[in-house]
């Protein structure tokens, strides 16, 4: 049997496949299904999907069977080759990234890959291996679909991130928390680009804010082994079904879900909902304003609560934390936990003395 090594990407699409996170795909995608996606955000059979999940290689021919190894080495499982074909890569781009530009990461992965394409089911016997700091928190569909029955939980939201939790995110969270039994906070922790936090980091992070910040009986962590896509609308609705899978009845999309650069609208990504009949895609989205610390009422808000003008609001960009973080500055409180910058500065200058 022939080896396909699968890219970095490619090897988190075969562990959320494997695992039940990409239900109802059963395996990468042929060139039906890759139509539609494309086209009108489902499946050939009418299905809500908004994203492809493909294998582009030039190895293999239909009626073979290829052993995969991911990325790290694990010998993962097979595919058996039911179709090979040619996307076209600027359509692709076009209608889920909304951009053809090359310097857009998910357009730049996709093009890095090719457009010659094998599809068909896999066979799992093995999944990826993952960092220390990521593996406690591997939790499948039917884990989590476990853990929030043995809580009581009967309505969860959850919470997608590939970022540390600030302030804003926060708040958005326990305001959710109000109005469901329980949070699932479930980051990120397959590729992103090289600018953003590792996953280590990030894992340090979220630990020493539950610790501090969260009811335990109300909140729990786990990790999502996908890879980012940096596809904004379209990536806000393959969060949520994939949330879904893993048991969420509901999903947060704040301001600029999954964007990045200037691609998309601040709030492109809850409107995309609207595309979907009520019901339709078996999780509520609970749609966030753009939070911020308000100088006037002393603590966080958004526009509908906050009597503030711009003046009074304290908002902080990721790259302008970075350069703080850089210069082993403390972001202020109004950002971030002082716990949470600790990490941060560590990480970033590894000193744990702050400024």
């Amino acid at each position: 049997m022939s080896t396909l090594e699968l890219s970095a990407r490619q090897t988190a699409d075969f562990e959320l496949l494997a695992n039940g996170g990409f239900k109802p795909l059963e395996g990468f995608q042929g060139s039906a299904d890759w139509q539609a996606i494309c086209d009108s955000m489902r499946l050939a059979d009418g299905s809500p999907w908004p994203i492809p999940v493909t294998l582009a290689t030039d190895r293999g021919e239909v009626g073979e069977t290829l052993s995969l190894v991911g990325s790290e080495g694990t010998r993962l499982g097979t595919i058996t080759i039911e179709e090979v074909y040619e996307r076209d890569l600027q359509h692709e781009a076009q209608q889920v990234y909304r951009t053809t530009d090359g310097q857009h990461p998910g357009v730049a992965a996709m093009l890095r890959e090719g457009s010659r394409t094998i599809a068909g089911p896999i066979s799992a016997d093995a999944l990826p291996s993952h960092i220390d700091a990521v593996a406690p928190y591997l939790l499948s569909p039917a884990d989590t679909r476990a853990k929030f029955a043995e809580l009581g939980w009967k309505t969860v939201v959850g919470f997608q991130t590939r970022n540390p939790i600030h302030r804003a995110h926060e708040y958005i969270t326990k305001a959710a928390l109000e109005i469901v039994d329980g949070l699932f906070i479930h980051p990120i922790v397959g590729e992103t680009k090289d600018d953003d936090i590792p996953a280590d980091t990030r894992m340090r992070c979220y630990e020493v804010l539950l610790e501090r910040y969260y009811p335990p009986d109300r909140v729990l962590l786990g990790v999502n082994p996908s890879a980012m896509r940096y596809a904004g609308p379209r990536e806000a609705i393959f969060h949520a079904l994939v949330r879904k899978n893993y048991g969420c009845t509901h999903f947060i999309v704040g301001r600029d879900h999954a964007g990045v650069g200037s691609y998309y609208g601040t709030f492109d990504a809850q409107v995309i909902f609207d595309e979907f009949e009520p019901g339709e895609l078996g999780i509520e989205p609970l749609k966030f304003e753009h939070s911020f610390w308000c100088n006037i009422t002393k603590g966080m808000a958004t526009a509908k609560t906050s009597p503030s003008g711009p003046e009074d609001r304290v908002f902080l960009s990721g790259t302008k934390v970075r350069e703080m973080l850089g210069r082993g500055e403390r972001p202020p409180e109004e950002f971030s936990r002082p716990e949470v910058a600790d990490v941060l500065i560590e990480a970033y200058t590894g000193s744990g003395a702050p400024a």
